[in-house]
């Protein structure tokens, strides 16, 4: 017969019942936390899956925190570049009304006041703030407002380039104030037409291609001569030397064409006047589009023709200052959309982490709440048999 102490069954049932007693408790602790998972010896296969994504959402987080912040500051520059765009049309209105041939000089050195204060709203729009030290339009980072009003016109004094956010998805936090505001295609993209002397009543136009395929890059001379009779001729001089084009008859409105290149004179040209057709270069600032026109708006006792003459060019110049900042503008609108594809692409990617991460270590409560019961159940149990065991003893079986 094998005899079983007394104290062997009691520390057989203390011990069941310690152990179902701890069942039930980390039963509890899953069920009010949620977690399966809830300290690494539980699963610690399941907690490392749970930890490598964590560390996955982690890094989305902070990509998403720096093209939040790539979002936010190309939103301030596209409506900052939607305000220049605006004062830029608003000069443009000012110039077509300057070619009133009925204007007095007082009437355009009015216009030429409006265009000086629009002129100065468009340098507090180049240097507006980001809002953090920082400047829109600084390029690599500045420190001081970007653009400086200085005597000889308006310098850019930021460094060239962007900066951007950290990552591989390379976006922007600001804009190249300098290729933005200052670096325009000088006359139409292709080549600038200008008056180099003009002592009759004749003027040129900002001219077009005609043929691509013929353009050279070389600067273009016409030259104009006048006879005894009264008849008019012009040569053309390409880099400084003649051309098959010489002496040729001049029509007043009827366009020239020089190599891929045409472009208009009109009125009637005295002897030596001279036009000039040369190569676009990217060196159009907006500021000295705006300072020229205010200049010659502000210049008496002009001719009709000289009047003519400067207003084509500066509307010509506006007109090209106007197109640059609506490219970067457009170029911002790009980055904008592409922001919002990183920004979907991180949404999925970190739905994608929570879910592995929700799989490794959160609780399925139907299944948790049924053994949660279970383990009560076997809790009640050894409860009961251990106080059965309490109760054998000499003293109660000798009452019985």
């Amino acid at each position: 017969m094998t005899r079983i102490s007394t104290a062997n069954t009691y520390d057989v049932a203390v011990d069941n019942l310690v152990k179902r007693q701890n069942d039930l408790s980390r039963s509890q602790q899953q069920l009010s936390t949620g977690k399966r998972v809830v300290r690494a010896s539980d699963d610690p296969t399941a907690a490392s899956r749970a930890e490598r994504a964590l560390a996955s959402v982690s890094r989305i987080d902070a990509s998403k925190r720096a093209v939040d912040a790539s979002q936010a500051l190309m939103s301030q520059t596209e409506s900052s570049l939607g305000d220049a765009g605006e004062l830029l049309q608003q000069a443009r209105e000012l110039l077509v009304a300057a070619g009133n041939g009925s204007y007095s000089d007082a009437e355009r050195k009015s216009l030429a006041d409006q265009l000086r204060g629009i002129r100065d709203q468009l340098l507090s729009v180049a240097n507006r703030s980001d809002g953090s030290d920082g400047y829109l339009f600084g390029g690599q980072g500045s420190n001081q407002p970007p653009f400086l009003d200085a005597p000889g016109g308006v310098q850019f004094r930021g460094t060239g380039g962007q900066t951007q956010v950290a990552g591989n998805d390379e976006l922007p936090l600001t804009l190249d104030g300098g290729a933005t505001w200052l670096a325009a295609r000088t006359g139409n993209g292709v080549f600038e037409t200008r008056a180099i002397t003009s002592t009759g009543t004749a003027w040129i136009d900002v001219g077009g291609v005609s043929n691509p395929a013929a353009l050279t890059g070389s600067t273009y001379s016409l030259q104009f001569s006048v006879s005894g009779a009264g008849a008019t001729t012009y040569s053309v001089l390409k880099d400084g030397l003649a051309t098959a084009q010489t002496n040729v008859s001049y029509v007043s409105g009827q366009a020239i064409s020089v190599d891929g290149m045409s472009v208009t004179i009109a009125g009637a040209p005295a002897t030596g006047d001279q036009f000039e057709l040369r190569p676009s270069t990217s060196t159009l600032s907006v500021f000295d589009t705006l300072d020229k026109a205010v200049t010659d708006l502000s210049t008496g006792n002009r001719s009709a023709t000289q009047v003519a003459q400067t207003n084509v060019m500066n509307l010509r110049n506006i007109d090209q200052v106007m197109s640059r900042l609506q490219a970067a503008r457009s170029g911002v609108g790009e980055t904008l959309n592409r922001i919002d594809g990183v920004n979907n692409r991180l949404d999925g990617l970190k739905l994608q982490g929570e879910t592995e991460r929700s799989s490794a270590e959160d609780l399925d409560m139907v299944q948790a709440i049924s053994d949660f019961q279970n383990k009560q159940s076997g809790y009640d149990a050894a409860l009961k048999s251990y106080s059965m065991v309490q109760r054998l003893s000499l003293f109660q079986y000798i009452n019985t």
